[in-house]
């Protein structure tokens, strides 16, 4: 049995070198999120050093993570632009599932894996990593630009689509009949969509109670609700993120910006425990034998995940350089797809696609980051360059660069674009 003090040494070592990670990060101007997952693998399963006194603590801590970076997306938008979103960003969805979710089905039916770990390797290429876009929108300022609305709306598609899909992959592994499967799944749309009634009809009355001048009330108040309700969705079989980032919709006004102000310190520790507690739980070893189909599969997917947000960016009347960086924002997977990955393990359908899963994720999960802040720069790079080898092939550089010369100026004179 693990002593207080062994604890407090194995968290405190954690929580300082999180910090020192994030200011080295931030001395170079990048993410930290790829640092905190490389310190995670290093000192998780498999590892230089495993953790044993905080291991739990730390369990608790990323989920509350996750669901306080949802929660914090969520206070940034009110219930009217959620309903919006959804109304004019379904095609995108749509656009979305197709693109992302059939390679991952195709990969499993090329390795000889079934239908079954087909379904289950689809949703674990189709679902952005929520947790992960909502850091990096934080990090790179980016919450207010117009491309931001688009992302946050094919997110929560994929969010709300697992209210569906979880329950269905659930009675697939589990061998349940028909009626069981439908069972679970209308309760699971009964909840998802009574929390969205409630935020979307009763978001004023909701603001009201939990409003108050006192910053420790507010605080206990709306972190207690998001708890609360986000473990009643679980528990009901809707995500948790899903629940939290509700929560956040329904509170507005001054409300809203207090609870923000409040939160954002808690967000960022729990976050950083979260993306720590991903790397702790994946075994090195277990990598090299998938990391060929793992590579391929994130190649082919993160340029997916570019053209959906790239597409549904120009859809809704973005600018070029908006839809590049939507594009970028939408690559990483992370906490959606290790649960599905975990489901089918769990039920032992391929003892390889849980390994397969953890790579194409961590590899993922790395590069999107990356890709949210360098999509755009390479993209206008690209458009200099087929400008300039146009007007050489011409060989008229003042004729044939002049059409082209203003879509690589629109591209770099509007670098960050605000709602």
């Amino acid at each position: 049995m693990h002593s207080t003090a062994t604890f407090l040494i194995e968290f405190g070592a954690i929580i300082l070198g999180l910090g020192l990670l994030g200011r080295f990060a931030g001395r170079f101007q990048f993410s930290p999120i790829p640092l905190y997952l490389l310190a995670g693998l290093a000192f998780g399963e498999g590892g230089l050093l495993s953790l044993g006194a905080s291991e739990e603590f730390v369990a608790i801590g990323a989920e509350i993570g996750v669901i306080l970076l949802l929660l914090m997306l969520g206070l940034e938008y009110t219930a009217t632009d959620l309903v919006t979103n959804l109304k004019t960003q379904y095609p995108a969805g749509l656009v979305d599932m197709v693109l992302n979710a059939l390679p991952g089905a195709a990969m499993a039916l090329l390795l000889g894996w079934g239908p079954v770990a087909a379904v289950v390797l689809a949703g674990v290429t189709w679902i952005s990593s929520s947790g992960v876009i909502a850091k990096v929108l934080n990090d790179l300022g980016r919450v207010g630009n117009r491309e931001t609305p688009v992302v946050l709306s094919i997110l929560v598609l994929e969010d709300l689509s697992m209210a569906v899909y979880l329950p269905i992959i659930t009675a697939l592994l589990a061998g349940s009949g028909l009626a069981a499967g439908s069972v679970t799944l209308a309760i699971a749309l009964g909840v998802a969509g009574l929390v969205l009634f409630l935020a979307v009809r009763y978001g004023r009355h909701i603001s009201r109670f939990v409003s108050h001048q006192d910053p420790e009330k507010l605080l206990l108040v709306v972190l207690g609700l998001t708890l609360l309700v986000a473990g009643i969705a679980q528990q009901l079989q809707v995500s948790a993120a899903v629940g939290a980032f509700l929560v956040g919709i329904a509170l507005s006004g001054e409300v809203a910006e207090g609870a923000h102000h409040l939160l954002s310190p808690l967000r960022d520790l729990f976050a950083a425990v979260f993306f720590v507690f991903f790397g702790l739980h994946t075994d090195p070893a277990e990598i090299p034998p998938v990391l060929l189909p793992a590579l391929a599969l994130a190649v082919v997917t993160a340029l997916s995940k570019i053209a959906t947000g790239y597409w549904a960016a120009r859809r809704a009347g973005v600018s070029v350089n908006g839809r590049w960086r939507a594009g970028g924002t939408l690559v990483a997977r992370g906490e959606f797809s290790i649960v599905i990955a975990g489901l089918a393990v769990t039920s032992g359908i391929e003892p390889r696609l849980g390994p397969l899963a953890t790579a194409y994720v961590l590899i993922l999960v790395i590069v999107g980051p990356l890709t949210a802040r360098y999509t755009q720069p390479v993209a206008l790079a690209l458009t200099r360059a087929t400008a300039r080898r146009r007007a050489a092939g011409t060989g008229d550089a003042a004729g044939s660069a002049a059409p082209d010369a203003p879509s690589a100026e629109r591209l770099e004179a509007d670098p960050v674009e605000r709602s």
